[in-house]
């Protein structure tokens, strides 16, 4: 199979390599692994995360993309799988804003394994800040909320993509309508003021 161009405008939430079949996938992987191509073999893990295909190959391929390509792999794969990330892209790509601005809707991914039965909890935030740039500030405790600042393991920008640069008004109702479509499908969430 030769190499896939794949733009790197495309977000995570198109899947561009949801046409391919598993094997073609799994060598377009092995491909990437040994080519460091962090974009396409990241493209490729999230396809098989958003198909349901988790276990011990992935998570060996994941740490070998981190290890053979972590300059190139995009801000938007998560560092880990977690069971409900199909489901944050299907309830966020619900969302479609109407206003441009300085904005930005950003998710965070909550540690809950010592206290739930489920071990992930999000947390939905907006600022004007770009969501790493957030992250950051949270687990520093600038204007923090207890619950990042406490549990919060990363910032999810893949399934919130389209919601960045929004006008405030808007990002503020989009905030809370996130955080309650999110707690309607059963997930444990903070925030969303």
């Amino acid at each position: 199979m030769n190499a896939l161009p794949i733009d790197l405008a495309l977000p995570p939430a198109s899947r561009p390599l949801g046409g391919h079949g598993a094997a073609a996938l799994h060598a377009l992987l092995e491909q990437s692994l040994g080519r460091a191509d962090g974009l396409t073999g990241a493209h490729c893990i999230h396809e098989l995360w958003m198909r349901g295909e988790i276990g011990l190959s992935v998570d060996a391929s994941l740490e070998r993309l981190w290890k053979q390509a972590s300059a190139s792999i995009p801000d938007w794969l998560p560092m880990r799988h977690f069971e409900q990330l199909a489901l944050l892209y299907q309830v966020t790509g619900r969302i479609r804003p109407g206003t441009r601005g300085a904005s930005n809707l950003y998710l965070v991914l909550l540690d809950y394994r010592d206290s739930r039965p489920d071990p992930y909890g999000f947390y939905v935030g907006m600022s004007h800040y770009t969501p790493a740039q957030r992250f950051d500030q949270h687990k520093a405790g600038i204007r923090a909320a207890g619950s990042v600042l406490r549990r919060g393991l990363e910032v999810l920008t893949g399934p919130t993509r389209h919601l960045q640069h929004i006008g405030r008004a808007e990002a503020l109702d989009i905030e809370s309508a996130l955080a309650e479509a999110l707690r309607a499908e059963g997930l444990f969430v903070q925030g969303g003021h």
